[in-house]
């Protein structure tokens, strides 16, 4: 589509496992196995699951934070450059960050405490080399003020603010290169409710004022509902369903997402909530099961799952990796 900002092709990690003194590699952990998608301009797709999913090695690696073992990701600009990021040399990379940025998941690690919050926004622009000192001061005040940083604020370091104000901080420092395309990864998870609903505000707010395209990632699905168009549910380093936000809740079609439905707690306290335990714990990467990846906590597996690998299968705009999808009548997530 001409409307794609982002396109992932086959994309895959893995991270060998060294042994003894020759280090010897002895195992391959699956980080991400074979994931396509596409981004479209000007919108924001939730990526979620469960810690161990491979949600963060995903966006780390269309950053090219993480070098992928295999795998395309083009990037398609505003100014109609399109770009086959893995390809590009150092030089050619510095020049294409400016227009993709990330949102660190810690606002207390993510932050260097020996610099003042104006030389943390302004780092990326004095990195670059492409503005004057009062050009940057300036830019670095107007984009304070979009986040809701007062100007006093900028003479102080990290350790004088809350959770909330450095996460702005960290917002800022990605906002003031004017990006295009912004990953934000667990970036309210370590907030209190109230502030986490500040930044959510802050992210569409920003997305409103500068048609920024989102990957959200996070594991709480009701923060996604909230604030994603699109929405990808990760297993395993592999993708399980793909859908627009009221389809996925409306009619889940895989299993883990009925199960990660389930865990939504509601705030309604006269209703009780009945979350499906999933049996044991996420596989070992190291030794991933036969067939769907999800079978031995499923309870919905046959003898088919247990042997055959799902495909990710096309119902209409619903992508769903399940040998059962068609038959299966899951619980829908109902709002109150």
């Amino acid at each position: 589509m001409e409307d794609n900002i982002l396109v992932v092709k086959n994309l895959s990690k893995e991270f060998p496992i060294y042994k003894g003194l020759l280090r010897k590699k002895s195992a391959i952990v699956k980080a991400v196995n074979d994931v396509s998608f596409e981004i479209h301009r000007g919108e924001t797709l939730g990526l979620v699951g469960e810690s161990g999913s491979g949600k963060t090695t995903l966006g780390r690696l269309i950053l090219r934070a993480i070098e992928p073992t295999s795998g395309e990701v083009t990037y398609n600009f505003a100014d109609e450059t399109n770009v086959d990021f893995l390809k590009l040399n150092k030089k050619q990379l510095k020049k294409t960050r400016t227009k993709i940025q990330m949102v660190f998941q810690d606002p207390y690690s993510s932050l260097n405490p020996r610099m003042t919050v104006r030389d943390i926004i302004a780092e990326t622009l004095v990195a670059n080399k492409t503005m004057s000192r009062s050009e940057i001061d300036n830019r670095v005040r107007e984009i304070a003020d979009l986040c809701k940083l007062n100007l006093e604020h900028l003479r102080r370091f990290p350790h004088a603010f809350s959770g909330g104000q450095r996460q702005r901080i960290g917002i800022a420092r990605a906002l003031a290169v004017n990006p295009e395309f912004v990953v934000c990864d667990e970036s309210v998870s370590a907030l209190d409710v109230s502030v986490q609903a500040e930044i959510i505000n802050l992210f569409k707010e920003m997305q409103a004022i500068k048609d920024i395209t989102y990957l959200f990632i996070a594991h709480d699905l009701s923060i996604v509902e909230h604030i994603s168009d699109r929405i990808i549910v990760m297993y395993l380093g592999q993708i399980v369903e793909e859908a627009d936000k009221k389809t996925l809740f409306e009619n889940p079609m895989h299993p883990y997402t009925e199960a990660l439905m389930s865990a939504i707690p509601e705030p309604d306290p006269l209703r009780k909530m009945a979350p499906i335990f999933l049996e044991g714990e996420i596989p070992n990467p190291m030794n991933l099961p036969t067939g769907c990846y999800f079978h031995p906590r499923c309870h919905y597996a046959t003898e088919k799952c247990k042997k055959e690998m799902p495909c990710l299968r096309c119902f209409g705009n619903h992508k769903v990796a399940c040998h059962r999808a068609e038959e299966l009548h899951l619980k829908q997530y109902i709002k109150y």
